[in-house]
């Protein structure tokens, strides 16, 4: 198992220390053109997590390679960078841009970003178009706000996916104690701390049972028995999140408290864990065995 960052979680800039303690960092979401994203306030605390209305804010892809992707080469940590657009073509122009810079060992398609007005195509036309654009491993992250999250990834697979990211924030709202008015300038936002949880465990366990692929999962972890139950519902990797604002040492206290889980439950490592929250044997080690081949 490895640990990330879930998108827009991390600045690695600001931050290099937290960015290497992970197994690999993922860049905040990168557009063709730069966004200055939705007018503040743009966060907001919850009892049990936060709203963000970010809207996408970057610099544009032109910028992010020639002066943010130098910067990110010498933190010497694998670089995984999310994409966005609002038509198939955008993200696989962003993907053939990408392709060959060695440095970026994966690529993570954002097709369910709840905080822009533009709705970008289906997940499976994005991903078909950005296959053919790249080489490199595609991880497509998807919404849980949808009917069958499932179907969406059998899609997602076909069309040339390498893997998943599950999930994204869920849409939220806050009002304010004092003038009774969202606490987003927005509106609504991406909600995500410990109750999208159990939303995301949902995902992670329906789409193991649907396709053959790695998955990446986040919401909601923040200690080692969440990871546990993670991979127990088939995920191969992890990513934290909110965590990551209020713990910048959450990483290594994480893998940590993991490795302790794992022995605690007579696990030798995260691939005998994998997926046993599931019946059926064999099923088990046909996944055991894909997820280990792709991005180890």
């Amino acid at each position: 198992m490895r640990l990330l960052n879930a998108s827009g979680c991390l600045d690695a800039l600001t931050a290099p220390e937290v960015a290497r303690s992970l197994d690999a960092f993922v860049t905040k979401t990168v557009t063709p053109l730069p966004r200055e994203g939705n007018a503040p306030t743009r966060i907001a605390e919850t009892e049990a997590g936060m709203l963000n209305a970010i809207g996408l804010a970057n610099p544009g892809i032109e910028r992010f390679v020639d002066t943010m992707l130098p910067m990110l080469r010498r933190l010497e940590v694998p670089l995984w960078v999310s994409v966005g657009g609002f038509a198939a073509a955008e993200y696989a122009s962003l993907c053939e841009v990408l392709d060959d810079h060695s440095s970026i060992e994966a690529l993570e398609l954002n097709v369910s970003c709840p905080n822009v007005d533009e709705a970008p195509q289906s997940a499976a036309q994005i991903v078909r178009q950005a296959r053919v654009a790249t080489r490199k491993p595609l991880f497509a992250k998807l919404s849980p706000a949808v009917p069958d999250i499932a179907e969406v990834a059998r899609a997602a697979e076909a069309a040339g996916a390498d893997g998943l990211s599950l999930v994204n924030t869920v849409r939220g709202l806050a009002i304010d104690e004092q003038t009774l008015r969202p606490k987003l300038a927005r509106g609504a936002g991406g909600y995500s701390g410990p109750a999208l949880k159990p939303i995301a465990l949902a995902a992670v366990y329906a789409c193991y049972s649907a396709t053959r692929i790695p998955i990446v999962a986040m919401g909601g972890i923040v200690c080692g028995r969440d990871a546990l139950e993670f991979v127990a519902a088939g995920a191969t990797h992890v990513a934290l999140g909110t965590v990551l604002f209020a713990d910048p040492d959450a990483p290594v206290r994480i893998r940590g408290e993991f490795a302790g889980e794992l022995a605690a439950h007579g696990f030798a490592s995260a691939d005998d864990a994998r997926g046993v929250a599931h019946e059926g044997g064999s099923t088990l080690v046909g996944h055991a065995q894909h997820a280990r081949a792709t991005i180890r």
